[in-house]
């Protein structure tokens, strides 16, 4: 892995591919029943194990491979914290849907509770991993997981304060109480400001990859201004009338029943709103 394109398109593959193996995961657990979404996650426990093993064998490799390796690693386990809150195991102790009329600072609570422990686990990850990588030669798989965690915390905030475009179909049955604390609205105060920082971030990441002096910062450069940038496509997705559900319908079952009532397409929109508020 010393060629910096190749490692942009793994970045994307990566991306592309795994998200749509949880989504297929869970939406075949929805038919499985309640039981399946726990060995979905129990089964995948080798997966954290092995990124966690990855990600350590890495912090003293500083070339490309190493960069790869440590990138791939903080995916691994990313990727299982998320099957685990998909499959409801680790989410949160709000498990009722929020009233269409709720105050905002209700909404927010309740907010809160339906993700409390996976954004717990999330922060207590990524301080594991930081206290791991505390001056190792290779800091990627670090950074890769703060990346993926300070994207999805803006995000979140988009879908609570208002977005045009909210995508449901891929909920899995477990968080089928989610959305009725999202909101549709035009715009929100917080999108601008995700948007310029992550903007930001890429310009840092590429200025860092100009100046890249060997092959291991050249790699692991270019695979962290990628994945910054499909965070900042994926903020852009909220707002824009593009199809981008076909990325993972790929992944859905057939059976048009799995939809949401609310929008055969799955993605909700302003004059279909997930709540109605004053």
């Amino acid at each position: 892995m010393t060629n910096p394109w190749l490692a942009a398109i793994a970045a994307l593959f990566l991306w592309w591919f795994s998200t749509g193996i949880i989504i297929w995961r869970v939406k075949r657990a929805d038919r499985e029943g309640r039981d399946a979404h726990l060995w979905s996650v129990i089964l995948g426990l080798p997966l954290l194990a092995g990124g966690f093993g990855v990600m350590r064998h890495s912090l003293d490799d500083a070339s490309g491979t190493g960069a790869f390796a440590a990138f791939v690693a903080a995916l691994a386990i990313w990727g299982w914290i998320e099957l685990a809150f998909l499959s409801g195991v680790i989410a949160g102790p709000n498990t009722r849907p929020c009233p269409p009329f709720a105050p905002l600072w209700e909404r927010f609570l309740r907010a809160c509770g339906t993700i409390a422990w996976h954004e717990l686990a999330l922060m207590g990850t990524l301080g594991v991993l930081a206290q791991m990588s505390e001056g190792a030669e290779n800091r990627f798989g670090v950074w890769t997981f703060a990346i993926l965690f300070f994207a999805r915390i803006s995000a979140k905030l988009n879908l609570f304060f208002g977005v045009p475009r909210i995508h449901t179909e891929f909920l899995p049955k477990p968080l089928a109480h989610l959305p009725s604390h999202f909101r549709i609205a035009p715009m929100n105060a917080v999108f601008p400001v995700s948007i310029t920082v992550l903007s930001f971030a890429v310009a840092c990441f590429l200025e860092r990859l100009w100046s890249a002096t060997d092959a291991g910062q050249t790699i692991g450069y270019t695979l962290l201004s990628a994945l910054t940038l499909l965070a900042l496509l994926e903020h852009w997705f909220m707002v824009l009338p593009l199809p981008d559900q076909k990325l993972w319908r790929w992944m859905m079952p057939s059976d048009r029943a799995d939809l949401t009532p609310a929008n055969a397409s799955g993605t909700a929109r302003p004059e279909k709103p997930l709540t109605v508020r004053k």
